[in-house]
């Protein structure tokens, strides 16, 4: 099964997709999210989302600034100030 990820900013939606899990820098440190994850909420600091298309692949990095992450029954969002790039 595929977690559905969303990486949105103030202006855009940035990512909508289905992934393996994703590593977000939570203010508190780093924590990794399957699909099925327990319900969450999450200050994120300013570093690396890591999403991992597959089990065992290699992340896709994307640097953010600020913001909050929330996992829910529909995935995990990602509401950051900003996304570099």
């Amino acid at each position: 099964m595929a977690l559905h990820f969303e990486l949105v900013t103030p202006a855009k939606l940035v990512r909508s997709d289905d992934v393996h899990m994703v590593v977000v820098p939570g203010t508190d440190g780093e924590f990794g999210v399957l699909e099925g994850h327990a319900p969450f909420m999450s200050t994120i600091r300013d570093g690396a989302v890591q999403v991992f298309k597959t089990e065992g692949g290699a992340p896709e990095t994307i640097e953010v600034r600020g913001g909050f992450a929330e996992v829910g029954e529909n995935g995990l969002t990602v509401l950051a100030e900003h996304v570099e790039g």
